[in-house]
């Protein structure tokens, strides 16, 4: 179920950019697959947010620190993607061998996960200008700008846990992340 007052407070704390407000449109499979197992009653209201698909990183990132006085009361805030997620390079063959990775797909990971937990998150949303292995990792932005969107909203006293931490056929990770109080 929505919350069309949690939209509009959310709205209105925007400031970097307009917020239109879409009552009919449902949740996508980015924040349906996630908050099913969660929220299996579907009992708490819930928003999501459209990336605008034009914008760079940084203006996501920045975007996103809008949204922490929704974190202060209490409300929670789920990035759903994936750090590698190119369905062009998937070994369909391989689906089903466990934390099967392609090389390139290796290498971004990991130093993802390196920038994640070192707080570095400038690399991160310079994503575009870290290799060919990034390149690879994330061939288009929609599944992995939901990272910065939670990277941003973390604070100096506040701890990062990797955990899901899965190859899937060479060419996606189940990479999870988790901001908590220290």
């Amino acid at each position: 179920m929505g919350s069309p007052t949690v939209a509009l407070e959310t709205k209105s704390m925007i400031k970097k950019t307009e917020v239109g407000l879409d009552q009919s449109w449902g949740l996508d499979h980015g924040a349906w697959s996630v908050v099913k197992h969660l929220y299996p009653n579907a009992d708490v209201p819930i928003i999501q947010m459209s990336l605008d698909y034009y914008q760079g990183p940084q203006y996501h990132y920045a975007l996103a620190k809008e949204l922490a006085a929704l974190r202060k009361k209490g409300v929670l805030i789920i990035g759903s993607g994936n750090m590698v997620h190119n369905l062009s390079k998937v070994a369909w063959d391989k689906f089903n061998v466990d934390n099967f990775s392609y090389e390139w797909a290796t290498e971004a990971s990991e130093k993802m996960k390196q920038y994640i937990i070192s707080g570095d998150h400038k690399p991160l949303i310079e994503y575009g200008s870290q290799g060919k292995a990034f390149e690879l990792a994330i061939p288009s932005p929609e599944h992995y700008l939901p990272l910065l969107y939670t990277l941003a909203l973390k604070e100096n006293n506040e701890k990062v846990t990797l955990f899901n931490d899965k190859a899937v056929a060479g060419a996606l990770t189940m990479t999870s992340v988790k901001i908590e109080a220290a």
